[in-house]
């Protein structure tokens, strides 16, 4: 479809629908999905495993050094039609989507040390290019070069609805009232933070997709996507 590849950098809030719009539009490009969120959630997931993470709190001296035994990839699952994350081989796409992963993520990202190695593995995966990344700081930090920059937003509420009928559809036994209460914490931390803070590039596009379907999001970016990709 595309004359040339391109690197598309998709950031936002959480719950906006970033990673389900990301990974349609890879596949439709035929593009690698990397999901720098499920990333963080890994390094979660490992913390929790090794109970790293008391009292909400993240145990950072022992973290640090665990990082060098963490190896995150991706593959597309052909009988599910969906990306899949592997952490050391094993697959935890499901396990790092859990409630508890989502209210320890946050915490764990504001780590320095924790968003340097994941960059540099982000990195790694984008030199050649063909690549769609989303997240909190793809477009001014891991990829500020990225020919086509995409910030998603939607207000607080829709997005802490969408997550509720998620979950729920997954059988998770969930309150609306902590999700949205989880999605507006996540925000001020994910702004507030020192290292690599939630703030749209300059040169990004705005997408509010309060109002939007998941048809008319792809549609639109689709259409950016052929006016870089053609020289429009």
């Amino acid at each position: 479809m595309a004359e040339k590849k391109i690197i598309i950098a998709i950031d936002g809030h959480s719950s906006c629908g970033k990673s389900t719009m990301s990974k349609s539009l890879a596949q439709m490009l035929g593009y690698i999905y990397i999901d720098s969120g499920a990333m963080y959630r890994v390094v979660t997931l490992v913390a929790l495993r090794k109970g790293l993470m008391p009292n909400g709190e993240p145990d950072v001296a022992k973290i640090i050094p665990e990082l060098k035994n963490i190896k995150i990839t991706f593959q597309w699952d052909e009988t599910q039609g969906k990306n899949t994350t592997f952490f050391n081989g094993e697959n935890v796409e499901e396990e790092i989507r859990q409630l508890k992963v989502s209210q320890n993520v946050s915490p764990i990202s504001t780590i320095a040390e924790v968003r340097h190695e994941m960059v540099k593995q982000q990195r790694e995966n984008g030199l050649t290019k063909g690549i769609v990344m989303d997240g909190r700081d793809i477009g001014t930090v891991v990829f500020p070069d990225a020919e086509l920059k995409i910030f998603m937003t939607a207000s607080p509420k829709i997005r802490a609805q969408r997550r509720f009928d998620e979950l729920k559809e997954k059988g998770q036994n969930v309150d609306f009232d902590e999700i949205l209460q989880n999605v507006e914490g996540r925000d001020k931390i994910d702004s507030n933070r020192a290292v690599s803070p939630l703030k749209r590039a300059d040169d990004a596009l705005i997408l509010d997709n309060s109002n939007l379907t998941r048809e008319e999001q792809l549609k639109w970016t689709v259409e950016k996507v052929k006016e870089i990709t053609s020289g429009r």
